[in-house]
């Protein structure tokens, strides 16, 4: 499983999203499970990868499993009771 997160470095809720889905990782044993992909949409690879996914807003994350989308928010910090039954 993939969290693909798409924000910009200097962006407060774009910090707290990576640190919230790192966390809930850490803390429910997921680490081979699931993979955190930060994109930086200040880098051309960043704009690319958006793009690609159609990111208008960031933060917008993306949860996706064998290249499924299975859940994606965007402009906002998911709630954990939202992500957390995608890994269960």
């Amino acid at each position: 499983m993939k969290i693909k997160v798409f924000g910009k470095k200097n962006c407060a809720k774009c910090e707290t999203t990576k640190n919230k889905l790192n966390h809930f990782i850490k803390k429910n044993n997921c680490r081979n499970s699931a993979t955190l992909e930060f994109y930086d949409m200040d880098t051309i690879d960043g704009c690319a990868e958006g793009a690609y996914h159609d990111v208008l807003k960031i933060p917008t994350t993306l949860i996706e499993k064998e290249d499924e989308v299975l859940a994606r928010w965007e402009g906002e910090v998911p709630k954990s009771d939202e992500f957390k039954p995608h890994f269960e």
